[in-house]
């Protein structure tokens, strides 16, 4: 049964990521403005996340499989409209809008549902997988965009996403009814009993403020991958993608390595260990002499982040009783992409203040700070 969400995590992941750089060839090439680009990833990235406190509450109120179901069939209906719509952008980003708000509904619940077809002891590798199966997914979709769009066009790239949201849902079909624990109450009143839960739970709270405040110091390193190895380095295109490659490498490896050994750790102390791997990885950057250093060390990051996601995953699951646990997850991720979005921001003013290896230090030190408060916090809130 897991290996049937696996296989629906990754088609959609793979899907979503073909999609996303269709659309951004297409808007950058209709409008021939960055600024639309910018709008388009706004729009289908931070924009759905301010509503996690909604989304996941509709996981908690519905069977988890229908839930699921209904959401990739969403997201495919909408991509054919995508596809019919691409001459007209206002229309085309509200319909992207609106398949990213399907998209946020989708992954609460898919967390969720992970207790229901594993048990408690495999918790950690199967979140494992699930992260090296969807980041995966996340690299092969670029990959496939590069060898459609040639020859289907942005169209034919958007309607190959379709039929992977129609055969994800196939699959999720396939997996036996996982209802809601409890009766949930009406989705407003739903929200505001998760965010007070996780406010009141001192476990909970410490997770998802530690699990924010590390992203909201150290997201700052795609804006900052690019100025450093530019700016300070001196140093071509093919630096920045090496660069911004280092992350992505790290995390793959990370999940493969989790996916193996997770079940050894502490949840906890691999959680403030992701925190710590992830802060003092950005603030050794700054410190990078050259290119290679900074590419060891931001793969080393990578692994901290892959153990951060695991950890915080697992610990919910864990810790949040089953009828919550939708809320829970759509909240703090939520708030994890509100998070990345205002380290984006911060980070961009920051880099026109000082320079990249000075923000790396600073961010880097930020979240440092923020995981000695949270070990601390954490270790209280367990164990007295």
């Amino acid at each position: 049964m897991f290996r049937t969400l696996l296989a629906a995590r990754f088609l959609s992941s793979a899907g979503d990521a073909l999609s996303l750089v269709a659309l951004m060839v297409h808007v950058a090439d209709s409008t021939g403005q960055a600024l639309a680009v910018s709008v388009l990833l706004l729009v289908g990235d931070f924009a759905p996340s301010l509503f996690g406190p909604l989304t996941g509450a509709i996981s908690d109120r519905f069977d988890l499989r229908r839930v699921m179901i209904g959401c990739e069939l969403a997201q495919g209906a909408l991509l054919v409209l995508i596809a019919l719509s691409l001459d007209n952008l206002p229309l085309l980003l509200v319909l992207v809008g609106l398949r990213a708000l399907a998209g946020q509904i989708f992954l609460p619940a898919s967390r969720a549902a992970v207790p229901a077809l594993v048990a408690d002891r495999d918790l950690p590798g199967a979140n494992s997988t699930l992260g090296l199966g969807t980041n995966g997914a996340e690299a092969v979709g670029p990959l496939l965009a590069a060898a459609l769009l040639p020859f289907a066009g942005v169209r034919g790239a958007l309607l190959v996403d379709a039929a992977t949201f129609a055969i994800s849902a196939v699959l999720l079909a396939t997996l036996r009814p996982i209802p809601p624990a409890t009766a949930a109450p009406a989705l407003l009143a739903g929200a505001r009993e998760g965010l007070r839960y996780m406010w009141a739970t001192p476990a909970v709270r410490v997770v998802a403020l530690g699990f924010c405040g590390v992203v909201a110091f150290t997201g700052i390193d795609d804006v900052a991958l690019v100025v450093l190895a530019k700016d300070t380095f001196r140093a071509g295109d093919a630096a920045v993608g090496v660069l911004l490659a280092g992350v992505g490498i790290g995390l793959l490896a990370g999940y493969a390595l989790l996916t193996r050994y997770a079940g050894r750790f502490a949840m906890a102390g691999l959680l403030v260990a992701g925190f710590a791997v992830s802060s003092v990885g950005n603030l050794l950057t700054g410190l990078a002499w050259a290119v290679a250093a900074a590419f060891a060390l931001q793969t080393v990051r990578g692994l901290g982040i892959a153990a951060m996601d695991v950890a915080s995953n697992t610990l919910v699951q864990r810790l949040v009783p089953v009828g919550l646990m939708g809320r829970v997850f759509g909240t703090l991720y939520g708030a994890v992409g509100a998070a990345a979005a205002l380290s984006y921001v911060a980070g961009g003013v920051l880099l026109d203040a000082t320079s990249a290896p000075v923000t790396f230090v600073l961010a880097g030190a930020g979240g440092t700070l923020v995981t000695l408060v949270a070990g601390i916090r954490l270790r209280r809130a367990l164990h007295g």
